[in-house]
């Protein structure tokens, strides 16, 4: 089974969205920050999302991102299918090629496979996410984390001026 890394940081960073919307609108490299993810490679992704109209954009000082309807809309689902990414079990990319240009014997299966994880991904609101305590506390290490990382430039600043 294979979701690919866009997939996953889409859906990584629509979470991330939806757990700090409550502040306003949520800047990109907020989000780059606290999940890894490089700022150029979000700003394609929120592209794509914004085009199916999962997100939109808030221009101006305090300008971000911040979802176009409430987290129980949208649907984990939704968030991998607008980034072009499919949850693909087959070996043969569902092209049905697996076997010398053929189909092979389990390819079906897979297919099966696929379409019920889709399924179940269809199943998962970001609000069902945002409500789970161990969600909430990744989300509040995270926060910690880079508040820490953000005041270190601060902190040297201020030791140098100490010594």
């Amino acid at each position: 089974m294979r979701l690919t890394t866009k997939g996953r940081y889409a859906v990584t960073a629509m979470l991330d969205l939806a757990l700090h919307t409550d502040s306003g609108p949520v800047s990109l490299s907020d989000i780059s920050n606290r999940q890894g993810i490089s700022l150029s490679y979000l700003e394609q992704l929120f592209a794509k999302l914004r085009k199916q109209d999962l997100v939109l954009s808030v221009r101006g000082p305090g300008g971000g991102y911040r979802l176009s309807r409430d987290q129980s809309q949208i649907f984990v689902a939704q968030i991998v299918d607008a980034v072009n990414e499919s949850v693909d079990a087959t070996g043969c990319k569902g092209r049905s090629d697996c076997q010398g240009g053929n189909t092979c014997l389990t390819h079906h299966l897979w297919c099966d496979l696929s379409n019920q994880i889709h399924d179940f991904l269809s199943e998962i609101s970001l609000e069902n996410l945002v409500m789970r305590q161990d969600v909430r506390n990744v989300a509040e290490r995270q926060d910690k984390d880079s508040k820490m990382s953000a005041n270190a430039p601060q902190e040297k600043i201020t030791a140098a001026l100490i010594s």
